[in-house]
């Protein structure tokens, strides 16, 4: 399908690309929402990219407000920029030992394998983040190994660790703040994904590409940015 743009109310349109989860629809996605912020509308209060969507947010109030809609649906229907957004490589450290991976039995026995292979399949592949969302900083990252694509648990926790690594459906992420979640936590990184007190408070953005990196227990405490680690 061709993009479409939809009203979200009476100040913010849906920008939709085709129904499917992947890279390249979500690199259009990206490419349009760089589109969108460069061309420096009058009004727009935000831009959100998702999967296969561009959420844009306006002031009802600004001078040009009605004209919004004409000019996303120029922009969404013109060629895509060659080459697409790069996105950055960032490399995260993760340790899947004792504690900090409770749920690894879980995946290994949905895997039919043992904790280290589910470990190392996780280990092997380069990520892309397709969205930030739910929480500040939390990336949406694809995808993982289908042989420990396990579901999501039957039975969400009240609390989970700022700086979980967990997995679900084919996704894995970082959790940036202790919240409630329903994802496989299979390790925990010493990083915070998201800083408010940094110059750039999100370490990740739609497009960029992860790779995960094993440490110690001891690597941990000694290099984490949690307070209560």
């Amino acid at each position: 399908m061709d993009p479409r743009v939809v009203a979200a109310g009476d100040s913010a349109w849906l920008i939709e690309l085709p129904e499917r989860i992947d890279a390249e629809v979500n690199a259009r996605a990206i490419e349009l929402a760089a589109r969108v912020e460069a061309a420096r509308i009058p009004g727009l209060t935000d831009i959100v990219v998702g999967y296969r969507t561009v959420m844009i947010y306006a002031d009802p109030l600004a001078d040009d407000a009605g004209r919004v809609p004409r000019m996303l649906e120029e922009m969404a229907r013109a060629r895509p920029a060659g080459g697409g957004i790069a996105g950055h490589l960032v490399e995260l450290p993760v340790c899947y030992d004792g504690a900090f991976g409770p749920d690894l039995p879980d995946v290994a026995a949905f895997a039919r394998c043992g904790v280290e292979e589910v470990i190392a399949r996780h280990l092997a592949r380069e990520y892309r983040v397709f969205m930030v969302g739910f929480v500040p900083g939390f990336a949406y990252m694809a995808a993982v190994d289908p042989s420990i694509a396990a579901p999501r648990r039957a039975t969400p926790r009240l609390r989970v660790p700022a700086g979980a690594v967990a997995t679900a459906a084919g996704q894995t992420g970082v959790y940036p703040s202790e919240t409630p979640g329903g994802w496989h936590i299979i390790g925990r990184t010493p990083v915070k994904p998201y800083d408010p007190a940094r110059a750039e408070p999100f370490l990740l953005r739609p497009g960029d590409r992860v790779r995960f990196r094993r440490i110690s227990e001891g690597e941990f405490h000694r290099t984490s940015a949690w307070s209560a680690a």
